[in-house]
């Protein structure tokens, strides 16, 4: 096992959970307080905005003393992802014998990470960095409690790792994409519903030739855009669900 350096991280590998906290000025500025603030800046103005001389600014610090606390940017956003990441609701194993059960926690866990990416639309330029991300302590503690249902379940160990990853894999990708869009038409100004509503006459058109295609648009767009969008992602929760659930039973079979 390596070694330890000096700050506290393994060399070469920066963790920012585990970085000694130095207090240098007065009043004292915790790894906490910087993390809050960055989280705000990042929700009121954007991930273009954040820059540690402008977050050292809004602390009333100078930005030579951010630094006492987080090496880089990139430290910085990991831990405000796993800020983000620690709000979220951890499931309960308890009773997931039952598979409506943890098909239920399974899918409650899905729907507060796609809420959680799409209320910091932000997430979307650093949730997919190599990094450190991953290995924070509350997406980690998010991740035993996932393990922990699915083991409840009656998953061997990889097995609930497999399907643990294929869940959040989709969700974290539909959910990108998602906020992608509907960002994109805030910048632009126009409304959701609206601009759909425009679209879709030109894609019925175009997808003439493509009768598949064309008899998807013409038929099974919901009327409501973001509804649409929420039931979309249920079904395809589901359906990866159905799958996990269908292996589960091959494989008890045999």
């Amino acid at each position: 096992m390596a070694a330890n350096s000096e700050d506290g991280t393994t060399p070469g590998i920066p963790m920012p959970w585990n970085r000694p906290q130095r207090r240098r000025e007065q009043p004292a500025l915790s790894r906490e307080q910087i993390v809050a603030e960055a989280l705000a800046l990042l929700e009121s103005d954007g991930i273009e905005a954040l820059s540690m001389r402008k977050l050292a600014a809004r602390l009333n610090a100078g930005a030579t003393s951010l630094y006492t606390h987080v090496a880089n940017k990139d430290e910085l956003l990991a831990l405000v992802v796993d800020q983000v990441f620690g709000t979220l609701p951890q499931p309960e194993a308890e009773g997931c014998e039952d598979p409506k059960v943890w098909r239920a926690r399974v899918m409650e866990s899905a729907e507060s990470m796609r809420a959680a990416i799409m209320r910091y639309p932000w997430m979307v330029s650093v949730i997919g960095d190599v990094g450190m991300i991953y290995l924070g302590p509350n997406w980690m503690r998010l991740s035993e409690s996932m393990l922990a249902v699915l083991d409840t379940a009656g998953f061997e160990l990889g097995e609930a790792n497999d399907a643990m990853n294929a869940v959040m894999g989709y969700t974290i990708g539909t959910a990108c994409v998602e906020a992608s869009w509907v960002t994109a038409l805030a910048r632009s100004g126009h409304d959701e519903q609206e601009w759909m509503n425009r679209l879709l006459p030109v894609v019925i058109e175009a997808t003439k030739e493509f009768p598949r295609l064309h008899r998807l648009y013409t038929t099974e767009v919901p009327d409501e855009v973001a509804a649409g969008r929420d039931s979309g992602f249920t079904r395809g929760v589901n359906v990866i669900l159905d799958g996990i659930e269908a292996a589960q039973a091959g494989r008890r079979q045999n």
